[in-house]
């Protein structure tokens, strides 16, 4: 009898042991984090109101901060992957139309390394189009 309770008072420990250990990893699990929707909406407008039709500068500035924006946003998310372009792999399935950001960051790619590119302000506008809506993807804005 007394080792019939010893067998079961031992199970009941390893249960326990078990739940306690579960409640531990559960609670210090990183899930996705939240993002400042405030911060962000704010940065977004501020690039939004920089893109002026009649000041072609703006156009390739509007386009490379909208692309930080977005990255920075993946980010604080906690997407992995050491370059944008990987942490948007990551991001693959939950983009609202995945061709038309991959599409704003190649144009971004292509202000930032050729330096005789030149882009018009309808290029512009989409490609924050594209932008905006990866923020809404990633809970952003």
């Amino acid at each position: 009898m007394n080792q019939t309770i010893s067998i079961v008072f031992f199970f009941a420990a390893i249960l326990i042991f078990a739940g306690v250990l579960f409640t531990i990893i559960m609670l210090t699990k990183k899930g996705p984090l939240s993002l400042d929707v405030e911060k962000y909406r704010t940065r977004w407008m501020t690039i939004e109101q920089q893109l002026k039709r009649d000041e072609i500068t703006s156009y390739p500035m509007c386009v490379m901060n909208a692309d930080t924006l977005v990255d920075q946003a993946l980010k604080d998310k906690g997407v992995s992957g050491t370059t944008m372009a990987e942490r948007m792999k990551q991001m693959q399935q939950k983009w609202t139309n995945a061709n038309s950001i991959w599409s704003a960051h190649k144009l971004r790619n292509q202000i930032a390394h050729e330096p005789d590119f030149r882009v018009d302000y309808d290029s512009a506008r989409r490609a924050l189009s594209a932008f905006k809506q990866a923020l809404k993807d990633v809970g952003a804005i």
